[in-house]
């Protein structure tokens, strides 16, 4: 028997796509799903979501609800964390409050200033997690999608460096499909690696059949001069690789694109876009939840393509896998500092979970990335000491902030988020710090 515990199942969506995809592996016999959520509404909805999964593909899992999260983790072999710590109306705090006083940001979950809170805020719950999973299944792997990713698993090896944790993105997979679509060249067959950091990661090899498709992409880009209005084209032509978030996210994590009208423009961003897609995501739950009740099929989407079911799949088959995931630097990027949280390549099968060394970064990769290692370490410090002027130092070094604001304005922005954001902090971070003092 195979158990799998999700943390923060409540999010009915992607626990369906994560739950059809691991029922699509046939061989995974013995499966048995536990749905843990402090929501009882959001958690009934995933109940019925998995069970209706489950009936559609055959009926092959043991599917329970736990509203105590210590039960739920009882016997896991496997636990996935995609928990929303303060939930939506945290979210738009994290966007609105900033942009009242003139930052802009896109998504708002991974750096900058929403990554620092949302760290702030998640850092308790993952204390608690990993302290619970170690006294109840000390052996089982922690596969967290929650972001901002690499402060979380960064946290989570301060915490709970005995349990095994890794961090799950679906973007470097998702980036080559595209680029593939996009010059004409089936997945089916390509070869890729990537390494960085999550959501600013770089696509160091991308191979068709033995084939460099560099050039090729090079080419698609020179013929559609529409192309160059995207941020990560921008970048490719910058930096010489390409980068493995949406052009979107990668905007908020640079001083290049939100800085000003014209380059929003330019670039066709829409700042504030996390609002209006939190908002469809309570939408789709409001329809699933009507779409039960009323006995509507759901939509089982393709193949997700999502790295948690396939290493799960791989560590219990002993199928040989290569994903990509976020772990603990440990000699795996030369150019990054040790201990820092990066992303590389990971074998997986039956032997366990092996990140691949990458060597350097491209010296020009590397130092795009620091700027963004940097906010994680300050952040991780100010949560690990207790020390509320990190925070405010962790966003000063975030390059989207201290292009939009100067140290002062970050300092009252700071204070603001502290004051809306309250007991969802910990304690020690709750101090309003005036922007003058010494």
């Amino acid at each position: 028997m195979t158990r799998v515990t999700f943390i923060g199942a409540g999010s009915v969506v992607f626990t369906r796509q994560l739950i059809a995809d691991l029922l699509r592996y046939r061989d995974l016999a013995g499966l048995e799903i536990v749905l843990h959520d402090i929501d009882p509404e959001r958690l009934a909805v995933a109940e019925g979501t998995a069970r209706h999964v489950d009936e559609r593909l055959d009926g092959r899992a043991t599917i329970s609800a736990e509203s105590d999260r210590r039960r739920a983790l009882a016997g896991a072999d496997f636990v996935i964390n995609m928990v929303q710590v303060g939930g939506i109306r945290a979210t738009v705090s994290d966007l609105e409050i900033p942009a009242a006083r003139g930052l802009l940001q896109t998504i708002g979950d991974t750096t900058g200033v929403g990554g620092v809170f949302r760290a702030l805020r998640t850092f308790p719950l993952l204390s608690a997690l990993t302290a619970d999973m170690r006294e109840i299944c000390p052996d089982a792997h922690l596969l967290n999608y929650t972001n901002p990713m690499a402060m979380n698993i960064w946290w989570a090896s301060v915490v709970a460096p005995d349990i095994s944790a890794i961090g799950l993105c679906h973007s470097v997979f998702w980036t080559v499909n595209d680029l593939c679509e996009l010059v004409g060249v089936p997945i089916e067959g390509t070869s890729y690696r990537a390494a960085g950091v999550n959501h600013q990661s770089w696509l160091l090899e991308w191979t068709h059949e033995g084939r460099d498709l560099y050039p090729a992409l090079r080419d698609r880009i020179r013929e559609d001069p529409e192309l160059s209005r995207r941020v990560r084209v921008e970048m490719f032509r910058r930096i010489g690789y390409y980068p493995t978030e949406t052009s979107e996210h990668s905007s908020e994590y640079l001083s290049w694109f939100l800085r000003s009208r014209e380059q929003v423009e330019r670039f066709r961003l829409q700042p504030l876009e996390y609002l209006g897609i939190s908002e469809e995501n309570v939408a789709e739950f409001e329809a699933t939840k009507a779409a039960l009740a009323a006995g509507t099929p759901l939509t089982l989407e393709d193949e997700a393509s999502e790295y948690a079911p396939q290493l799960i799949h791989s560590l219990v088959t002993d199928t040989p896998r290569l994903i990509h995931g976020n772990v603990v630097n440990r000699g795996l990027i030369d150019n990054l500092p040790q201990g820092a949280v990066v992303e590389v390549p990971v074998q997986v099968d039956g032997n366990g979970i092996a990140p691949q060394p990458m060597g350097a970064l491209p010296v020009q990769c590397a130092a795009l990335n620091r700027p963004y290692v940097s906010v994680a370490e300050l952040t991780i410090e100010a949560a690990r000491t207790g020390n509320p002027t990190l925070i405010r130092q962790a966003v000063l070094m975030d390059p989207n902030a201290s292009s939009a604001l100067t140290p002062e304005q970050i300092w009252e922005l700071c204070n603001d988020l502290v004051a809306a954001h309250g007991e969802l902090l910990p304690e020690p971070l709750r101090e309003i710090i005036p922007a003058d003092r010494i």
